[in-house]
């Protein structure tokens, strides 16, 4: 059984900040290919980032040059780091290795952005 436990979300306006974390009980963590989720309301899941285990990054065009995403393995946890918030940002956001879907999904972390 893998629990991934999100955090970090909240309320805050556009042009804000907000970091997410995950930490997911997986034994070998540090070689897991993990991504972050974005699920507006009322749309489907989709990829913002993912980080392989030695650190490289993909993002979704969406969030180029606004989100970073960052591990500590140590800590087996994944960050996402979200600068300038736009509207369309509001959402649950949803940690799990990418290639999972045998895995259920955790609660995720609600990200609100007010204008």
């Amino acid at each position: 059984q893998v629990d991934l436990v999100e955090s970090g979300g909240g309320l805050v306006q556009a042009g804000g900040s907000l970091t997410l974390s995950c930490t997911a009980s997986i034994t070998g963590f540090r070689y897991t290919f993990m991504g972050w989720y974005h699920q507006a309301p009322g749309s489907q899941r989709e990829t913002v980032a993912s980080i392989t285990g030695i650190g490289s990054t993909n993002y979704a065009d969406s969030v180029k040059g606004r989100f970073t995403i960052s591990r500590n393995n140590e800590k087996k946890t994944v960050y996402l780091q979200m600068n300038n918030l736009k509207l369309e940002d509001t959402g649950t956001y949803y940690c799990k290795p990418v290639g999972s879907s045998h895995l259920n999904w955790g609660q995720g972390t609600q990200v609100t952005v007010s204008s």
